[in-house]
């Protein structure tokens, strides 16, 4: 069991991942930051409070905290754009994949050879 851990742990994707998961966390706090720091008092300038994240109505005795909502929205925003980049960036450095043919399928092909030739036995 332990022989098949270190090769799974060895694998290349599981390396990459784990990469991955440490730089988006680390991404993840620097586009909080954006948002905290610069995003939400310049939007705040536009709606009279300077932190959005204190932004908050009351109805009855629930409270929505409406400001933090609206702190998450932007940050998701961001971070998919940024991911979206990316991804554009990485499909257009790497070759593009030329469509495989479609291989007629030997079945398809005999039955079509026999309906033709059932066509024409009957005319």
């Amino acid at each position: 069991m332990l022989k098949e851990f270190k090769e799974f742990i060895s694998r290349g994707s599981v390396l990459d991942l784990a990469v991955g998961v440490i730089i988006g966390g680390a991404f993840t706090s620097i586009v909080t930051a954006l948002v905290k720091y610069l995003i939400n008092p310049f939007l705040g300038l536009f709606l009279g409070k300077i932190d959005l994240s204190n932004l908050k109505f009351t109805v009855g005795e629930a409270t929505f905290r409406i400001g933090s909502f609206l702190n998450s929205v932007i940050e998701f925003l961001i971070i998919a754009f940024v991911v979206f980049l990316i991804i554009k960036a990485v499909n257009s450095v790497l070759p593009k994949k030329e469509k495989e043919e479609e291989v007629p399928d030997v079945e398809v092909e005999l039955l079509t050879e026999i309906r033709d030739l059932l066509k024409e036995k009957r005319s």
